[in-house]
C-alpha cells in the first residue's frame, strides 16, 4: 500500500476507540506520512515506508533537553526501559531521541493502526518514566 493511499485510509479509519489525523508530506525523495492520534496532538507518529519494511517513529526529546549530569543515567534507563516496552523501542536520530516500531510492508491497516496506538501510548508513558533526566 502507497502511503498517499494509507493516509486517506487511515483518515477514515477508527480503531480500538482512536481515530487517525493522517498528513501525507512529500518531501525529495522521501514520502512521510504524519499521524495524530486521537487524543495525543503533542506526539506526532511519521509513518515511512521501504521495500522492505514499514518503519513508524516518534520523536520524544532533543539531546539538548537532557540534563547534562543525568545523561549517562538516561541513557542506561532507555536500554532496560527497550524489553518491557511493547511493539517499540528507543533510538537516536541525529540528535533527537525517538521511539519506533516496524511493521512488514505486508501488514494490513489494522496491524498498522495498531502499532500507531500501541506506538503513541508508548512514546507517552516513555516521556513519564524518564522525565527527571530532562530539563523542564
Amino acid at each position: 500500500m502507497e502511503l498517499n493511499e494509507l493516509s486517506l485510509k487511515l483518515s477514515q479509519y477508527e480503531t480500538e476507540g482512536s481515530s487517525f489525523e493522517s498528513f501525507f508530506i512529500n518531501n525529495v525523495g522521501q514520502e512521510v506520512l504524519q499521524v495524530i492520534v486521537d487524543g495525543n496532538d503533542e506526539l506526532p507518529i511519521f509513518v515511512t515506508r521501504t521495500e522492505e519494511q514499514i518503519l513508524c517513529i516518534c520523536y520524544l526529546f532533543s539531546e539538548s533537553e537532557i540534563n547534562t549530569d543525568k545523561h549517562a543515567e538516561l541513557n542506561d534507563t532507555l536500554l532496560r526501559l527497550n524489553v518491557p516496552m511493547p511493539l517499540s523501542a528507543f533510538a537516536k536520530i541525529d540528535d533527537k531521541y525517538a521511539v519506533f516500531g516496524a511493521l512488514s510492508t505486508n501488514s494490513t491497516i489494522e496491524q498498522l493502526s495498531h502499532e500507531i496506538i500501541t506506538l503513541s501510548a508508548n512514546s507517552i508513558d516513555a516521556l513519564e518514566a524518564i522525565s527527571d533526566y530532562l530539563t523542564e
